[in-house]
């Protein structure tokens, strides 16, 4: 098992495992050439729409679109990266203009085969120094490729990892049921309102509802029914996969590593969005309760117990391997994301259990996530981002903010914003022990092996002892003059 995991951990790295300066270039390109240089820079951008796009950090994308950029010889470079556009601007020489390009980026997608494949282009760029052309070639042929699973595949995953993220709550097989249903029309109806171009905040004002309706239903018919089922897990379930798709982890990471406007941005469209889905569930309550429903207590479930570890952990797992799948990660990251949720469940589990608080347990759990994010997407070949993001995904403060929301309808003002600030805090926590992870595993000493696998090839001096032609002295000339010597 050991070499198993070493071989996991210790084989090859991936782009973004290792931001360094870039070599100089084996095949630099033509500065006068302003075509070629045009060229260039759209590659440099476009790898840069990709991950920003994704979610990753400004300061990330920013330090791939330089080393794109250096890599074909353009080594002074500004890059600005804002919440939705890119500017990168090359330094040519004192005697020639500047040149610059711009990418705005339309889209967000969590597609994580899309961006391990643009992790892997990069690392081509700067092992086989790829002309320009390619390299746009082939990052088109990226950019417009289908996704790897059906769409189906892809709700299957996100009800999927709802029934795991209820078991961690401590729910059984009929919550599990239920959360797999909602969540299964949630992500059916969202996918034909974006279609209709319906703007995202109102999109999870429906997720909100349809995540709050079945459960309080349910709830009132548990004697007709004769079953006794919590909705309060069933909400949280869902309310956790409708958190899981925003830009936590990237608006935190942004505003520690030093990009404060594009973390304003990102964390004003969390908020917006968080918003949309306490929306939709307060919408579900009040109208519940105008139509006489019996609306559910919420009481403070015990912490977790040591006997319930191993299936919470299982379910931890399992909800990270689900979101991975659903964000159309590949099948050999599937692996690394289900070992991270499991790290970051058995570590928060833990944690809990010596009263250190949730917001210090998430954390911890988060920094654990992180780092090991970093050691096994080397062996992945997929950025670290997919690893964290899918980690972190089973402590998303889904019961928390129902809680607090619940509280706020039920006048408990007091009680209700207690709970709000601590689901914002374990949010803040999570995304911060994230990128202290991500950062201490950055630092690790890699061994040889791995510095062999990961680095580039580069020109080596050596001492080579020069020897002269035998010359004869003149006194034993015997060759004419401009003649081969003899012997």
């Amino acid at each position: 098992m050991a070499t198993a995991f070493g071989k996991l951990v210790l084989d090859r790295r991936a782009t973004l495992d290792t931001i360094t300066e870039a070599p100089a270039p084996l095949q630099p390109i033509d500065l006068t050439d302003d075509a070629t240089v045009a060229e260039a820079l759209d590659v440099a951008v476009r790898v840069g729409e990709v991950m920003l796009a994704a979610g990753t950090g400004a300061i990330d994308t920013s330090e791939q679109v330089r080393f794109v950029a250096a890599t074909y010889g353009l080594a002074q470079c500004d890059v600005d990266v804002t919440y939705n556009s890119i500017v990168l601007s090359a330094y040519r020489g004192p005697t020639m203009p500047p040149a610059s390009t711009m990418r705005v980026v339309q889209y967000r997608s969590m597609d994580f085969t899309r961006l391990a494949a643009v992790d892997r282009l990069t690392r081509r760029i700067r092992r086989e120094a790829i002309s320009p052309a390619q390299a746009r070639e082939d990052l088109l042929a990226i950019t417009t490729a289908p996704h790897p699973y059906h769409r189906w595949m892809a709700t299957f995953a996100w009800a999927a990892m709802a029934a795991s993220i209820s078991v961690l709550l401590g729910g059984g097989v009929l919550v599990a049921a239920m959360a797999f249903a909602s969540t299964a029309v949630i992500d059916r109806t969202n996918r034909v309102l974006n279609g209709m171009g319906l703007p995202f905040f109102f999109q999870h004002v429906v997720g909100g509802i349809i995540a709050a309706t079945p459960a309080i239903l349910l709830f009132n018919l548990r004697e007709p029914l004769g079953v006794d089922v919590p909705p309060g897990l069933i909400i949280a379930a869902g309310v956790t996969v409708l958190l899981s798709g925003l830009s936590l982890v990237g608006s935190v990471q942004d505003a520690i590593t030093g990009a404060p406007i594009t973390a304003s941005a990102r964390f004003f469209e969390l908020v917006m969005m968080t918003g949309g889905i306490i929306a939709g569930v307060a919408t579900a309550l009040k109208v519940m309760e105008a139509l006489g429903a019996e609306l559910p207590v919420i009481s403070n479930d015990a912490l977790p117990t040591a006997t319930a570890l191993p299936v919470k952990v299982l379910a931890g797992a399992a909800s990270a391997l689900f979101y991975a799948l659903a964000c159309y990660a590949e099948r050999r990251a599937l692996t690394a994301a289900a070992l991270g949720g499991a790290a970051g469940s058995l570590v928060f589990l833990m944690s809990m259990e010596f009263a250190v608080g949730p917001i210090i347990s998430s954390a911890t759990a988060a920094t654990v996530v992180g780092f090991a994010g970093g050691l096994m997407a080397r062996r992945a070949l997929t950025p670290p981002l997919v690893v964290a993001v899918a980690g972190i995904t089973p402590l998303l403060p889904g019961l928390s903010l129902y809680r607090g929301l619940y509280a706020v309808i039920g006048n408990e003002l007091l009680l209700g914003l207690t709970a709000l600030f601590s689901a914002f805090g374990i949010g803040c926590a999570l995304a911060a022990g994230v990128t202290l992870g991500e950062w201490l595993a950055r630092t690790v000493r890699h061994p040889r092996s791995v510095l062999r696998a990961g680095s580039l090839r580069r020109p080596q001096l050596r001492r080579v002892r020069l020897v002269r032609p035998y010359r004869a002295s003149k006194r034993h000339e015997s060759h004419p003059a401009g003649g081969a010597p003899a012997g």
